[in-house]
């Protein structure tokens, strides 16, 4: 009985070691994965639409939330107008007169989108405004190019490639306003997103490209009123109603036989302005698609005050903010700005760079904030300097000389030791019941063992003895 516990003891002792090594090299590599899995971006892509090329971006930030083909170069048709549109609101007087040259009035032949405009005839900039956006009139949009340009269609054009490279473009030439068949006449639906983006956030283009009908009053060539609908199916039933999008602020619609169906539509909910285009969709893809793209992205992507968030302000550092550190003290500097992040997404994930910028509005901008999160650019913002003398710091244990800049900080995550804890708990549990299991299979082999002697012949046990007494 001795050797027994001897050798249970001596087990024991070569077992236990064992155990507890594995344990720790379990809680290591847990350890690990969970904190690699902490860090990881995810990025929501689980949708496939049919048009040639399609991007969905958020209008604040500018966040491209999905994206198909994006810089490959599609003809426009008539979303072209949209460009055309921001080009005559930035630069022309609402109530300015436009009269209808004939080069004008002959952009409408041919059975093209028009409102059977003549020529001599006078409208308000507006009013060619609204005939453009939403009949889609050929005629009207010459004829805002012709005024804009100041008589010569080349002046504006060039406006237009220039507005173009301005707001970001780098696929795109425009040769004409309207956006008629031109095999030098292109773009891009990354393009056309930021051109969007430029329109839906000016407050005149936007509640054009939002109004559902409209009414121009006679001129010198028309006696009775003339009724315009807009032709977005997702905005307005001129048409038909089953594309009618809750939350859609309008856009434009285009189409030629060499573009087929190009899209870009508006929508907003829960404070969030998405901007969706499709390019070179078969019918009606050109419409389902956007209607799924938006359905996708309001329901995977949520807009976030960086301001409300102090997990963003903490992370600003003398390496964040570059050369601002030699002049900001961090205790006296405060960011916001908005970001887009997919609704599984934590706020800690965030990564911080500051620009040194300045403002003549406000002298308390200091920096412009850009927010990432992976590789992806999801917002920006501010970095506001507001010292006075009964200014409060927030890091109390830290002297005002100092500024907080160059104290380093650790922020504990509870959530992620909860979860080794639990890990290491189970892990323990396993070891234990593969321990105890070990101990009845040694136990079992020993009674084996011992029933195997007991089954010796008698004669052997006999001549076992008689070589002891020796």
């Amino acid at each position: 009985m001795n050797n027994k516990n001897k050798k249970k003891k001596d087990l024991l002792r070569r077992v236990i070691p064992l155990i507890l090594i594995l344990l720790m090299l379990v809680t290591t590599v847990l350890s690990s994965i969970i904190a690699l899995a902490a860090d990881e971006t995810y990025w929501p892509t689980g949708i496939e639409v049919q048009s040639s090329a399609a991007i969905v971006m958020e209008a604040s930030t500018g966040t491209v939330l999905y994206e198909k083909n994006i810089d490959e170069k599609h003809y426009p048709a008539s979303i072209t107008k949209i460009l055309t549109g921001l080009v005559a609101v930035e630069n022309s007087d609402m109530d300015a007169e436009v009269t209808f040259s004939a080069e004008a009035v002959a952009e409408s032949a041919g059975g093209t989108s028009s409102i059977a405009r003549d020529v001599g005839e006078v409208m308000t900039m507006e009013q060619c405004l609204y005939g453009m956006m939403l009949e889609s009139a050929n005629e009207c949009a010459y004829a805002i190019a012709e005024y804009v340009g100041g008589g010569d269609i080349n002046v504006f054009l060039q406006m237009m490639n220039d507005k173009a490279k301005e707001l970001g473009c780098t696929g795109s030439n425009f040769c004409n306003p309207n956006g008629l068949p031109d095999e030098n006449h292109y773009t891009t639906a990354h393009d056309m997103a930021l051109i969007g983006q430029a329109a839906v956030n000016n407050e005149t283009l936007s509640q054009i490209m939002a109004t559902k009908s409209y009414k121009i009053p006679p001129t010198n060539k028309h006696e009775e009123e003339t009724l315009l609908n807009n032709h977005h199916s997702m905005l307005n039933y001129y048409k038909t109603s089953k594309y009618l999008y809750d939350g859609c602020l309008g856009g434009k619609t285009g189409y030629t036989v060499d573009a087929n169906n190009t899209l870009v539509t508006f929508a907003e909910r829960d404070g969030m302005k998405l901007i969706c285009v499709v390019m070179e969709a078969d019918a009606p893809y050109h419409y389902t698609d956007t209607i799924s793209l938006f359905d996708y992205c309001f329901d995977n992507f949520k807009l976030t005050d960086a301001s409300s968030d102090n997990t963003i302000f903490s992370k600003l550092s003398e390496e964040s903010i570059g050369a601002l550190a030699q002049n900001i003290k961090l205790t006296e500097a405060s960011v916001n700005g908005t970001m887009v992040l997919p609704k599984t997404a934590d706020a800690s994930g965030v990564g911080i760079s500051v620009n040194p910028k300045t403002d003549e509005s406000d002298p308390s901008i200091v920096g412009e904030v850009i927010y990432s999160y992976g590789d992806r650019i999801v917002g920006r913002g501010n970095l506001i300097f507001s010292s006075t003398e009964e200014n409060s710091y927030p890091f109390h244990n830290i002297s005002e000389e100092e500024g907080g800049s160059s104290v380093d900080y650790f922020r504990f995550n509870f959530l992620l030791v909860f979860e080794i804890i639990i890990i290491a708990a189970v892990g323990c549990l396993v070891l234990f019941f593969l321990y105890k299991q070990w101990n009845k299979w040694s136990i079992r082999i020993h009674r084996h063992h011992e029933a195997v002697k007991r089954r010796k012949p008698q004669y052997k046990v006999i001549k076992h003895r008689r070589r002891r007494r020796r």
